[in-house]
């Protein structure tokens, strides 16, 4: 439930901007910011995300210059197109150890949460505007449950989180910004190897970023004109195995897999299908999600970070499935293709945004200020739908109640969206 705002006075806000760069990040910042200005409301952008508010204490007090900068509007002017992000990034994470609402009783776990409102207090911030992925709104849940348990008279920090992440699989919005822009950078990337790959005879595999659904290396896919496409949506009846682990108390537990060896005959028999037609090159596209369903085998001795997922560059999907795709092809026909593998995502992440990107980011600005100042809202993600329609989506409606995780929106199988990438990638025999 939302809550209003008891200090209807907001007189200093703090914003930041936490987890993987996204194109529009300054049209976000900036356009919330000016808004805020606008109305004798002074702003301060928090460096880094999370990395000084975790630390402060005696020894590390915030400072400026190193852990903020207070925003005017010369360090705005013409700043909503810009690349990069002014007030840089991080996946530092105050909420890491606490995973389940009674965490937030002990007080070990919930110390960087509590260094980090310290931190603000410090600053005499009123309110919060979080931007971020879904780490980044999951922290800024567990922050607003550490402020709900706060004794009675203590200040509140009211927060609002903006959706971000060009993997756009966020619960709660259509689309999140930087996606169109990430897409078509990356689709671009596709095409220039399909001219490659065409001259050679030979096959790319491109892994792109998308960890949790698809849309990122579906819309490439589509956008790119390339062979065939496969994400974590597409793990489901032949595609998918299960395994038996143990868990950290011992007890045997199956554990859902993708079927390695069937993902690599269905690429292989659309690279067969596309010689019939003639046409001995083209491009793969699988997302990076592919990762976390690898067999066991495939993940000994792969890091995790703050968050729980394995390091995705350590696995190197990529290279696995290039050689995989290789050998099978091999064995299958007797000749020889040469399959490329390469990562493609963190060029589009901070690539100059497109037009549509930048309205929408600067939307999603106006709408913190909206929340926070006109409505009196605390805990809720500004959302957008329609023709720029401003909503407002409360915490509990995006985050499992039980495991302070949030809901991810996957692709759903079958729909429209989904037929069309079908549609488009080279037909495969059965």
């Amino acid at each position: 439930m939302t809550e209003a705002i008891k200090n209807s006075s907001i007189r200093r806000v703090a914003i930041l901007f936490a987890g993987g760069p996204a194109p529009s990040a300054n049209a976000v910042i900036s356009t919330a910011a000016t808004s805020f200005m606008r109305n004798d409301i002074q702003v301060l952008g928090i460096k880094h995300g999370y990395s000084g508010l975790q630390e402060f204490g005696p020894d590390h007090p915030m400072e400026v210059g190193r852990d903020y900068v207070v925003i005017d509007p010369k360090i705005l002017k013409r700043t909503r197109n810009s690349q990069g992000i002014m007030i840089g990034t991080a996946r530092a994470n105050p909420g890491r150890d606490i995973s389940d609402p009674a965490h937030l009783e002990d007080a070990d776990r919930v110390a960087p949460l509590k260094r980090t409102y310290e931190a603000l207090l410090s600053l005499d911030v009123d309110a919060l505007v979080s931007i971020g992925g879904d780490d980044t709104l999951k922290t800024a849940n567990k922050f607003k449950m550490f402020q709900d348990r706060l004794p009675e008279g203590s200040k509140r920090i009211p927060v609002v989180h903006l959706p971000k992440t060009i993997d756009n699989d966020y619960k709660g919005i259509d689309f999140t910004f930087g996606y169109f822009t990430a897409v078509d950078t990356i689709a671009s990337e596709i095409r220039n190897l399909i001219h490659d790959a065409e001259a050679n005879r030979a096959y790319f595999l491109a892994e792109t970023m998308g960890r949790s659904a698809g849309w990122l290396a579906y819309g490439a896919a589509m956008a790119g004109e390339a062979s065939i496409v496969i994400s974590v949506e597409d793990i489901c009846d032949e595609f998918e195995a299960t395994e038996d682990y143990t868990d950290p108390a011992g007890n045997t537990r199956a554990r859902r897999i993708m079927n390695v060896n069937n993902v690599v005959g269905q690429i292989v028999k659309m690279m067969v299908s596309r010689e019939q037609d003639g046409k001995e090159y083209g491009v793969i596209v699988i997302a990076e999600g592919l990762a976390e369903l690898l067999p066991t085998s495939y993940l000994e001795g792969i890091p995790r970070d703050d968050h729980g997922h394995i390091s995705i560059s350590h696995v190197n999907l990529y290279r696995v499935f290039a050689q995989l795709i290789s050998e099978r092809y091999k064995t299958e026909t007797g000749r020889k293709r040469k399959v490329t593998g390469l990562q493609l995502g963190y060029e589009s992440r901070c690539a100059a945004p497109h037009a549509f990107d930048v309205m929408l980011g600067s939307q999603l600005g106006v709408g913190a200020y909206s929340a926070l100042a006109e409505k009196g809202l605390d805990g809720v993600m500004v959302s957008i739908t329609g023709q720029l329609d401003l909503h407002y989506v409360p915490f509990e409606e995006l985050v499992d109640p039980a495991t302070l995780v949030t809901k991810v929106r996957f692709i759903e199988r079958g729909s429209d969206f989904h037929r069309l990438a079908r549609f488009l990638e080279s037909h495969v025999n059965d």
